[in-house]
């Protein structure tokens, strides 16, 4: 087993792309880490600097205690898989599994047995004497699994390997997986942008955007208490409201969320309400997931919201309502745009949590300036609602309604994105 340090790594491109921004981030031994975030944030990079298939421009990485910044992709004891599968065509599955030992020069009995007890466990024995083109998607990424775990690698690394494939095999898959890499105990490192994998698979979760790390925690952590807007709205299945309100402390009574036309209030015993007081007069963002918002009678007391419903949608298991009820809803917080950082970046705020989240930390930085409000608050959208209303709707489109809200669900975020009551881990 082996564990993975990067320690304010970096990776900046020609032209000055900066694609990975000081990531500092530790796998441990047999742990499955999961990078989640959109196409283009930088975590297929992250996964090739530790591969050796990209070379780090500054900071360090560390395999098993070593430093490996200019060790060969053979000498990193790490196996790779791919999004397609990267198998070679010419060869039969047979060939494919048995390489990496052949290479290996290992014994030919240890490599036979090896390969027919991989086959059963991955359920492509029948296939062992066929071609890559002949096999299904499905079929081609466990070949390509069986390739990696062969040859008994000290880290597994994993670029999106159930993308290219259809839902049900993807939930197969990834059940086979994660059962399979908790039997070796081996590091894993995997990379996608589905946040159902990073939560289902995942012993932590680290979400990147633009190749700045916004989160990391267990997938209870950051899902129920995400330290960024960015990341509570990214693992969010339904869209998340993200809405628009001004902080106020009338005669010192209690905390008001003020929205314009709907307010909410918070006691001064709320543990949240001391951070939250310090934003007196300002704008903040609060954020409710759709399931925080519950329709009830129109005269109901207590902390409620209430509009229009402009549309309903059938999700099949569900129904979810969009309630207009004149809240403006706030664009998520993005980071700088990196291509515009000549080889630097402002992680401002939510940079400065994540080094106290990462406790035992290796880089230590200058505190940086937090960018103001005003630059960061962003544009809004349509100001509506997002409410499940579960297997029967009791709207109808065009018709008014009002949503009791819990209070204690809300996640209240600065205008730039970063949390205001600091996040447990």
């Amino acid at each position: 087993m082996s564990t993975v340090v990067l320690d304010n790594v970096s990776k900046i491109y020609p032209g000055g792309y900066l694609a990975v921004d000081r990531m500092t981030l530790r796998a441990g031994e047999g742990e499955l880490l999961v990078l989640l975030g959109p196409s283009g944030c930088g975590k297929s990079t992250l996964l090739r600097m530790i591969a050796g298939l990209e070379e780090i421009t500054t900071g360090d990485l560390w395999l098993g205690g070593q430093l490996a910044n200019h060790l060969a992709p053979r000498d990193r004891d790490v196996a790779m898989v791919f999004q397609n599968g990267a198998l070679y065509p010419h060869k039969t599955v047979r060939g494919n599994l048995s390489f990496p030992l052949e290479i290996a020069k290992a014994d030919p009995t240890m490599v036979k047995q090896r390969v027919v007890e991989l086959s059963r466990a991955l359920h492509i024995g029948e296939t062992l004497d066929r071609r890559p083109g002949t096999l299904s998607g499905g079929q081609r990424q466990r070949v390509a699994m069986g390739r990696a775990i062969v040859r008994q690698p000290s880290l597994f690394l994993m670029d999106e390997p159930l993308s290219n494939l259809d839902a049900g095999m993807r939930t197969e898959l990834r059940m086979e997986i994660s059962s399979l890499v908790r039997a070796l105990g081996v590091t894993t490192i995997y990379v996608t942008h589905d946040q159902v994998e990073a939560l289902t698979l995942a012993d932590r979760i680290a979400i990147m955007n633009r190749g700045v790390l916004q989160d990391i925690g267990t997938p209870a952590q950051v899902y129920n208490d995400p330290a960024t807007a960015f990341t509570a709205a990214f693992l969010n299945s339904q869209q998340l409201n993200l809405l628009a309100a001004t902080v106020r402390t009338p005669q010192n009574q209690y905390i008001m969320l003020d929205f314009g036309p709907h307010q909410l209030t918070m006691p001064w015993t709320d543990p949240r309400a001391y951070a939250v007081s310090q934003h007196t007069g300002m704008q903040v963002i609060v954020g409710i997931r759709p399931d925080g918002l519950v329709p009830v009678p129109e005269k109901t007391e207590g902390p409620t919201f209430f509009g229009r419903v402009r549309t309903l949608e059938y999700h099949g298991h569900e129904w979810l309502a969009y309630l207009e009820a004149g809240i403006p809803g706030v664009v998520v917080p993005e980071p700088p745009d990196r291509r515009q950082l000549n080889g630097s970046a402002n992680g401002g705020r939510a940079r400065s949590m994540m080094r106290r989240l990462l406790n035992g930390s290796a880089a230590q930085e200058e505190e940086e300036p937090q960018p103001s409000s005003q630059s960061q608050s962003g544009t809004h959208r349509r100001a509506d609602l997002v409410v499940r209303l579960g297997n029967r709707p009791v709207w109808r489109a065009g018709e008014h309604g009002r949503v009791a809200v819990d209070v204690s669900r809300l996640m209240l975020f600065t205008m730039d994105g970063a949390r205001i009551d600091p996040p447990r881990r």
